[in-house]
């Protein structure tokens, strides 16, 4: 029988926090189990398995960082409003990165469609439309910003940067001042054709969660 107390958010919950603590790869049921001191079968009846509890952790953080983006993205625009949704991103990640990585975890069809990954790209969209950009150049656009902040987060958090001048913090504030140029002077190259990619494309929850 489950001890009581114990719920599936509640375990999902905690194990977010031993991710935080000793790495996303790192937690299962069975270390859950340990944590809490009860036998692996009690948890059975609240997850399935570790995949199951990776997949609720994942869940857990995508929704936390959307809101943490649409309380940061309130009331600015422009490149506000892109720094904005950059630092969230970095922040979250060296506050939480047991959670920033499960929110790269590859989830099913089904769990994706229920995440919070759609309004990761929503307002990941709202930001580039402010700077004039349609398809297909929008979904390009997401891309890049995606692969510079979680390129540039990554490296981050292993060290990366620990060791030479310019400061990270410096370099980061001139990627920053980069991107907005950028997209404020984005000039679309002459295309082959076809029909533009859907917007759904780039969500970060499909494409892989987390951002943009």
């Amino acid at each position: 029988m489950a001890r009581a107390g114990l719920t599936t958010a509640r375990l999902v919950r905690a194990g977010a926090e031993l991710a935080d603590e000793v790495g996303f790869e790192q937690v299962t049921v069975s270390a859950l189990a340990r944590q809490f001191d009860v036998k692996v079968a009690s948890l059975y009846s609240h997850v399935k398995n570790s995949h199951d509890l990776k997949t609720g952790i994942a869940l857990l953080a995508l929704e936390e960082l959307a809101d943490a983006v649409a309380v940061a993205l309130a009331g600015r625009a422009g490149k506000d409003a892109l720094a904005a949704f950059a630092n969230v991103y970095r922040d979250y990640a060296r506050q939480h990165p047991g959670r920033y990585a499960a929110a790269q975890f590859p989830l099913d069809p089904e769990a994706a469609a229920a995440s919070a990954g759609g309004r990761h790209a929503r307002m990941t969209r709202a930001i580039l439309r402010g700077y004039d950009l349609t398809e297909p150049d929008q979904t390009h656009a997401v891309r890049l910003l995606g692969s510079v902040f979680h390129g540039y987060v990554t490296l981050e958090l292993s060290g990366g940067f620990s060791h030479s001048a310019p400061g990270s913090q410096e370099t980061w504030s001139w990627i920053l001042d980069r991107l907005d140029a950028l997209l404020r002077s984005w000039t679309a190259p002459a295309h082959s054709g076809g029909a533009p990619p859907h917007p759904s494309d780039a969500a970060p929850s499909t494409d892989r969660p987390m951002t943009p």
